[in-house]
């Protein structure tokens, strides 16, 4: 029992590190899309399966990329009630968002290579 109770901390563990990992670029695919504030944008990364995150690791990462010139942000006042930040992508994050993006697509190629290799099915090509 206590194996298994390791193995599911584990697991959890992994899946927040993994959920940490793609925070950066999934806030930065929203964020080209539209602008938005930050509890806004918490709300939409569950859609992408990530696990619920603390917020105070999720705004920490928005001040971080903020740091790093990835987005910036300004105070919106328009609404009625308390003014919220209102997030935007920068030019630089633009640039970062392209390179995970380029990353990605050769990652697929290797995995669709992979799962083509071990079900020994033929490639697309290899097909008449």
């Amino acid at each position: 029992m206590a194996e298994v109770n390791r193995e599911n901390e584990s697991q959890a563990g992994a899946n927040e590190s993994w959920s940490k990992n793609w925070l950066v670029p999934i806030l930065l695919l929203m964020l080209r899309e539209w602008s938005s504030y930050g509890y806004e944008l918490m709300e939409r990364v569950a859609t992408f399966g990530l696990a619920a995150m603390n917020p105070g690791t999720f705004y920490r990462t928005l001040r971080q990329m903020e740091k790093e010139g990835m987005v910036r942000s300004s105070w919106d006042t328009s609404e009625t009630g308390p003014a919220r930040r209102m997030y935007s992508i920068t030019e630089a994050g633009e640039t970062y968002l392209k390179y995970w993006a380029d990353s990605l697509n050769q990652y697929q190629r290797l995995m669709d290579t992979f799962f083509r290799l071990y079900t020994g099915r033929p490639s697309q090509k290899d097909q008449p």
